[in-house]
């Protein structure tokens, strides 16, 4: 197949190195401009009439630069030549001729990002053609390794299950409560926690709790976070699926009714009412044995306590995990929550890695809540990596190139075709003084977001006051719309508060897609510089 490249003076070399060893046979031309991505459709029509004029019918393909704003239907009606949008970057080029026989090529998208979307599609397809299964899920819940909660299957067998808590439930207003598990579920968890308060009987607060959450949670499971064995009792009555937690100290008293009632439970190596909570690897494991013994023909997760960085010991608590796992393959419980929320760190990575390291253990079940902002997002984060956990899993291979990512504040790749020398030879400028502030005479503006339980649901939020009083609100999903509601309705005359504007939209709309608070004129990230020595 000939393939003709076009690009600009400063790719060049980049692009001609990169596709210099394709099998394909391709001409890389360089169009009259510096910088690929100011081509236009009508610049590369004229490029390729003037210089490939005696050669088009040879031409099979033609591959424009991915970052030109146009589409190219315009270049293959007027030249004959099928024409689409290459890669964003140009060192991926090489990666997309090598899969011209395999991809259907865009007019509008970049090849790149194509190719990105289909991996992601797949990877989806993949899940869940697995989840719809019937046949092969009824197979598997024969093993010992797995079990039902509610009707979803959980085990070894299954994708890592994400269990949200709604930490202090009895505290929260109705509204909350809702607006929490809503959120909870628009993250993607499989399952959603009642978490009560720890020392307290608030059992008969339960049934209006399950009440009010199970139209939320649909056919998810809901459990209930409580050692209180009246708040179990009631909970066990009224309809729950899952109980967290049973363990030395109260199970006598209601492994018997969740039996009955065939309720699993999480098992835990303590004996809270007498103040015992086992240190060592040896004693978790010789612990979670008795309880399982004492409470023998009660469906279980096992839970050996994931311990906080530094506390009592993390590396501890996760030989507990394989050294119960090697003799007993039950489900078991990890409570990455614990780790995240007592350290100051973003819990992305952290999510991510906590999953890897579960899925190799064997765990089953994700468990976190979202009590401060550094852990916000963890429900999504968790749900995105038990799914890359287990395509890694299917695939045999380590979890990267997976077409479902947890990279967000950084990227994937680092880009090849950033041209270092295209400002040789050109003045700079730099501000020698801030400009003084002058009042803009159409009116001044709030900024505020407007979070919702997803990306999708949260908007941007202007309100224009004149003469400090409030007399508009705009509101848009991104800044763009906000800034050309406000141009078109003249609302702005300083070009200087225009570009303020521009700013303090564009860090709300990052706020509100990232999950961070928003302040107008307070900086939205952290300058590293400043903690270094």
């Amino acid at each position: 197949m000939k393939v003709l490249i076009i690009t600009g003076d400063l790719a060049y070399p980049l692009i001609k190195s990169v596709v210099e060893d394709s099998s394909e046979d391709v001409i890389v031309h360089i169009a009259d401009t510096q910088v690929a991505a100011f081509l236009t459709p009508r610049m590369i029509i004229n490029e390729v009439k003037t210089y490939f004029a005696d050669q088009m019918d040879d031409i099979d393909l033609i591959l424009v630069p991915g970052l030109i704003k146009k589409g190219t239907k315009e270049i293959t009606k007027e030249l004959g030549i099928p024409t689409f949008k290459g890669s964003t970057d140009g060192a991926d080029l090489a990666m997309v001729l090598n899969l011209l026989e395999n991809i259907q090529l865009s007019e509008d998208k970049p090849a790149d990002k194509l190719i990105e979307e289909e991996k992601r599609k797949e990877a989806f397809k993949i899940i869940e053609d697995f989840e719809n299964d019937k046949e092969n899920i009824e197979r598997l819940l024969q093993k010992p390794n797995n079990i039902r909660i509610g009707n979803l299957p959980v085990g070894e067998d299954f994708p890592m299950r994400v269990l949200a808590e709604i930490a202090n439930a009895p505290f929260l207003s109705k509204e909350a409560l809702i607006n929490k598990c809503q959120y909870f579920v628009d993250c993607g968890a499989d399952m959603i926690d009642i978490g009560m308060a720890a020392g307290e009987d608030f059992s008969d607060k339960v049934p209006e709790l399950i009440e009010t959450l199970r139209p939320i949670v649909g056919d998810r499971p809901l459990s209930i976070d409580t050692l209180n064995t009246n708040e179990i009792k009631v909970a066990a009555e009224h309809g729950i699926d899952f109980v967290l937690s049973l363990d030395l100290g109260n199970q006598s008293k209601v492994a018997p009714l969740l039996k009955e009632k065939g309720i699993p439970a999480v098992l835990l190596p303590t004996n809270f009412s007498e103040g015992i909570s086992p240190k060592t690897p040896e004693e978790r494991v010789e612990a979670m044995h008795q309880l399982i013994k004492d409470t023998d023909g009660l469906k279980y997760v096992a839970d050996l306590i994931l311990d906080p960085v530094n506390s009592a010991s993390i590396v501890e608590s996760i030989i507990a995990c394989r050294d119960f796992h090697q003799v007993n393959k039950a489900p078991m419980f990890f409570g990455v929550g614990n780790v995240t929320e007592l350290m100051d760190a973003d819990s992305g990575g952290v999510n991510v890695l906590l999953a890897g390291i579960g899925m190799e253990l064997g765990v089953s079940i994700l468990f976190t809540p979202e009590e401060s902002g550094k852990t916000r997002g963890s429900v999504y984060e968790l749900s995105t990596a038990s799914k890359m956990m287990f395509l890694a899993t299917h695939r045999k291979s380590i979890p990267k190139d997976l077409g479902i990512n947890m990279v967000a504040f950084k990227d994937k790749h680092k880009r090849n075709d950033i041209i270092e020398n295209e400002l040789d030879g050109i003045p700079q400028a730099k501000l020698s003084k801030p400009l003084k502030f002058i009042r803009d005479k159409a009116g001044s503006f709030r900024i505020n977001v407007d979070y919702g339980t997803t990306v999708s649901e949260s908007r941007i939020i202007a309100t224009h006051f004149k003469k400090n009083k409030a007399d508009l609100v705009i509101v848009g999903k991104t800044a763009k719309e906000i800034y050309e509601e406000i141009i078109k309705k003249e609302l702005v005359t300083r070009m200087e508060h225009a570009a303020y504007l521009g700013s303090e939209l564009q860090k709300a709309e990052i706020a509100m897609i990232t999950g961070k608070e928003y302040v107008q004129d307070f900086e939205l990230f952290k300058n590293p510089d400043q903690f270094k020595n």
